[in-house]
């Protein structure tokens, strides 16, 4: 038998990498161009790159290796760096938000300009802005928002914070009445905020109870930090799995603190001198802060769901497992169906979430604008389509980077690789800002009134909203559902239609149960991801039908994994499907045969370019910092290099060995002394 060619492993991982990026077909600036909305964006974010890393306080490398407490340190030297480089280089907040995402860093500072900072935008009234906004601005303050309390979080009816007015001093008292009224999990809360936005139950002077309003409350003082008379705060402590260890979430007690009338945030609704109530135009003007977060959270999850993909697909292309080839050379583990049919998908809902992301926030924008002049028409379907869509994609993300990091198997554990830390970070993305269980609900009951109108409507269906025209198809005239044949999964307008068809359905379905009659346990969540798919279905429809602005071949292998997308969101809806009828079982062959067929032959066309489609998200080894994502490929080099780092390799003998590790070691010799004595007496 002749002898194989002997195969340098290490060396054989940048041959691989080279040789996976000279197979691409796709003009990768183009596509990276595509994802970031123009030339112009991606400039600006290379341009910021530069200044970041040459700053040594954003060195990655080293934060695996700190306590809770110096990750803390490390985070607040890193806020106040990168507001030095906003001035020394007047930054525009377009650029203070990209190079705050450049950092990938967990910042107390994050909750001042994602939910304090909006919520004075938002519901401050012209004198709350007059007095405190250049401070909010500049950062003079830093706030957070306390909203959860210890015995409530996403039932914020129920909160019992409370803000009685007092009408004598023209002050509202904030008081936390009772143990589970303190305020918890409350970002930046624990060492950093000196100001929040607090969320209390308005108490008139007559004793009714108005509930939830924000107040402007000072919590630290702003000469040495320490706080205030009345408050009591502190740090909640370390999280699971030590995720966001920089981040200190905090808890707060009020006994009976005084703020002025004119704390309250009172742009849509306030008290008057005397103590009277002014309602607000619409209940859910305030929730305007709120949805931008939720909004912003769609992007966002493409981006992070990007970098477990390009990770996880980089590492596996140069990966090699299995038995040599005549070559010597083993089986890239990116080749193994098991492995392209759990990442290619992945790297398909990337693409996706971030040119959703983009819509979502033209859509907010519209909103906003409309809201600034107490138009409320777009709020309720705005609120139900966010809250579908925070639950949708923080699912996914969650799910995808565990899978991501999974596939790469024993060294995906590794801190070094990167996603233990990305995922155990976006973990608790599934409970703040509303706890996805409970969101769900409000999606469905948002659905099942809309649809109730359209049944009862003929004139509605030229209403509905655009996240709700998939009950367009409840009316007689509407498009008839597809009969699902082999060639239903070549046709991207059939596979979008039967996906609306099922949630309109379902839908429907549920709106007609009588309420007497039992439904089952999880109809929130399969009736929400439903009317949730149904709706970025119909995007990527558009999305594919847009795609004739790029170059024929860019679009060709996008439109590729857009397709994909639609086929694995299919593939998972196949209960939803075959129980309502859209899939039917004839009994010649399993009827699902065919569409799993056809995600195998997209992935296998993907295959090619998998290395420059995620070269097109433009993460640098730096913003990555993984050692297994590596761009040259060199992944066995780099993970043997931040081996090297730990700093418990800096002892060739451990300073456990003497007071613990030889005493054991001693009395089993001893112990293993006297046994071989007594076996030579035998």
């Amino acid at each position: 038998m002749a002898q194989r060619p002997r195969v340098d492993v290490n060396q054989q991982t940048a041959a691989d990498m080279r040789a996976a990026r000279s197979q691409t077909s796709i003009n990768v600036q183009t596509v990276r161009n595509y994802l970031y909305g123009g030339q112009q964006v991606w400039d600006m974010r290379e341009r910021l790159e530069k200044i970041l890393v040459q700053e040594p306080i954003f060195d990655k490398q080293h934060r695996d290796f700190l306590g809770r407490t110096d990750q803390y340190i490390r985070a607040a030297a890193i806020i106040n760096k990168l507001d030095e480089l906003r001035r020394t280089h007047s930054w525009s907040e377009e650029e203070y938000s990209t190079a705050s995402s450049l950092l990938s860093e967990v910042m107390s500072i994050t909750l001042h300009d994602a939910a304090f900072q909006p919520v004075f935008l938002g519901q401050g009234s012209p004198a709350l802005m007059e007095k405190y906004w250049d401070l909010v601005y500049e950062k003079g303050i830093q706030g957070c928002y306390l909203q959860t309390e210890l015995g409530h979080g996403t039932n914020v009816a129920r909160l019992e914070t409370t803000s009685t007015y007092i009408s004598e001093t023209q002050e509202f008292e904030i008081n936390s009445p009772s143990l589970t009224s303190t305020k918890w999990w409350i970002g930046a809360l624990g060492k950093s905020a000196t100001h929040g936005v607090v969320q209390a139950k308005l108490i008139l002077p007559d004793g009714k109870d108005m509930g939830p309003h924000l107040f402007f409350v000072q919590l630290r003082s702003l000469e040495d930090h320490r706080p205030l008379q009345g408050i009591t705060v502190g740090d909640i402590g370390p999280k699971a799995s030590g995720g966001m260890a920089a981040q200190d979430q905090g808890f707060a007690r009020f006994d009976h603190v005084r703020v002025p009338r004119t704390n309250m945030f009172s742009k849509f609704a306030e008290v008057t001198t005397e103590g009277s109530y002014i309602q607000p135009p619409h209940a859910k003007l305030s929730y305007g802060g709120m949805m931008y977060i939720r909004a912003t959270m769609i992007p966002s999850s493409g981006w992070t769901i990007a970098k477990a993909a390009t990770i996880a697909i980089r590492y596996t292309t140069v990966r090699r497992q299995g038995e040599p080839d005549a070559k010597g050379l083993e089986r890239q583990v990116l080749t193994y169906p098991s492995t392209y049919y759990r990442l290619l998908p992945i790297l398909s809902r990337a693409f996706v979430f971030i040119e959703l992301g983009r819509y979502t926030m033209k859509a907010l924008t519209q909103m906003q604008q409309r809201l600034a002049n107490r138009d409320t028409s777009l709020l309720p379907e705005m609120h139900a389509l966010l809250c579908g869509l925070k639950v949708f994609v923080t699912t996914h993300g969650i799910v995808d980077i565990e899978t991501a990091r999974r596939s790469m198997g024993g060294h995906g554990f590794s801190a070094f690789a990167g996603l233990g830390r990305l995922y155990i970070d976006y973990l608790p993305s599934a409970t703040f800002e509303g706890d996805n269980f409970v969101l769900d609900g409000q999606v469905v009951r948002a659905a099942a009134k809309l649809c109730k109108a359209v049944l009862l409507s003929t004139s509605s269906v030229a209403e509905l909203p655009l996240p709700s025209a998939y009950l367009r198809l409840l009316f007689t005239t509407s498009e008839a559902p597809p009969q699902v044949t082999a060639s239903t999964w070549h046709d991207v307008h059939s596979i979008v239609l039967l996906l609306e068809w099922r949630a309109a359905l379902m839908v429907k379905n549920f709106t007609q149960t009588p309420a007497d009659v039992d439904v089952d346990a999880s109809v929130n969540q399969r009736l929400a991801k439903a009317v949730t798919e149904a709706f970025v279905a119909a995007q990527v429809g558009e999305m594919i039908s847009n795609l004739a602005t790029l170059p024929s071949e860019d679009a060709k292998v996008v439109g590729c994994l857009y397709r994909l997308y639609l086929l694995t969101s299919a593939e998972s809806a196949l209960v939803d499907l075959l129980s309502v009828g859209l899939i039917r079982h004839t009994g010649a062959g399993d009827p699902t045969q065919d569409l799993r067929l056809a995600i195998k032959a997209l992935c296998v066309e993907v295959l090619p370019n998998v290395i420059g489609l995620t070269d097109a998200f433009g993460f640098s080894d730096w913003s990555l910092d993984s050692a297994l994502g590596v761009f040259d490929g060199r992944v066995y080099e780099t993970l043997w290099k931040r081996a090297q780092m730990e700093p418990m390799n800096k002892d060739e003998v451990t300073p456990a060995y003497a007071p613990y590790i030889r005493p054991m070691l001693q009395r089993g010799q001893a112990a293993a002394q006297q046994k071989m004595k007594l076996k030579s007496r035998l």
